[in-house]
């Protein structure tokens, strides 16, 4: 069953994603298992580009659900880095019954709502994706585009770049700027980097611009986004026989400025509980 945008319902996600699973090896990143449903599902390029009104986009949103209902129902887990994997159940299941396991976990969550997903504001699992992520790069797109180039040099020179510089209003042949990433103590890669904020997804022609600007200049590039690329973008910046660019879309860029401590602070709140079956083992027989 679809929606009227044309996106399967979370529901009639849980079957594309354990498929997608399977085919990864048993695990995954949540964008290693996007790619690969949306491959095996054939959605296009202008279905993934729908925006959801809580960031990111309706589909991640959608598999977020779908990956929450196959958690709970005992086939996924997940871990703290971010990566999904099959339970030693979800190894042995190739395809589930969509009704029953909303039924089963409904009834585990009595507070679980019905997940329309025009209704429903955020999911149990991702719902700090949802959150601050958004929050974060509302914040960044605020900036201005010097103020942007700046905060990319900042991130670059916190993640181990030396004499990081930008062209600044002038511009360079869409080149906003470039360093140096060192490879041990012996190995100097010339980087040069584009930083564009784009609220929607970055096609290819964008990458192919970038790299005949940063001809002759640099083996290796780098685009900075806070929106997405396309599939056709993602393949252009690794195609054989021309210069590599690495992508940093917006789910990146919020995860790097949360990893770096810029702009974000984390609190932890520490959770104790009784291991009851421990004490147990004390127990005389």
């Amino acid at each position: 069953m679809l929606l009227n945008d044309g996106l399967p319902k979370y529901d009639d996600l849980f079957n594309p994603l354990l498929k997608s699973l399977h085919a990864l090896g048993g695990s995954g990143t949540v964008r290693e298992i996007e790619e690969k449903t949306a491959e095996i599902l054939k959605l296009s390029e202008k279905l993934l580009a729908i925006p959801h009104k809580k960031g990111s986009t309706e589909f991640s949103y959608r598999l977020a659900w779908a990956r929450t209902y196959l958690r709970r129902y005992g086939l996924l887990e997940n871990s703290s880095r971010g990566v999904w994997a099959l339970t030693l159940t979800g190894n042995y299941a190739t395809e589930v019954d969509k009704e029953k396991v909303k039924r089963e976990v409904k009834a585990l969550d009595k507070d679980l709502k019905d997940t329309d997903t025009s209704k429903v504001e955020t999911t149990p699992q991702d719902i700090d994706l949802y959150e601050w992520k958004e929050e974060l790069l509302d914040q960044v797109m605020k900036l201005s585009p010097s103020a942007f180039e700046k905060l990319t040099q900042r991130i670059l020179r916190e993640s181990g770049f030396v004499e990081v510089t930008v062209t600044g209003k002038s511009g360079d042949g869409g080149i906003d700027g470039k360093g140096i990433i060192k490879v041990g103590e012996l190995i100097s890669l010339p980087i040069i980097f584009q930083c564009k904020r784009y609220k929607n997804t970055v096609p290819s022609k964008e990458i192919r611009d970038f790299r005949g600007a940063m001809s002759g200049r640099a083996e290796k590039g780098l685009f900075i986004t806070t929106g997405t690329f396309t599939r056709d973008a993602k393949a252009e910046a690794t195609r054989d026989g021309v210069a590599i660019i690495d992508l940093v879309d917006g789910d990146q860029l919020t995860q790097l400025l949360k990893n770096l401590n810029l702009g974000v602070k984390v609190a932890s709140k520490e959770i104790v509980e009784i291991d009851q079956e421990w004490f147990g083992s004390f127990i005389e027989k």
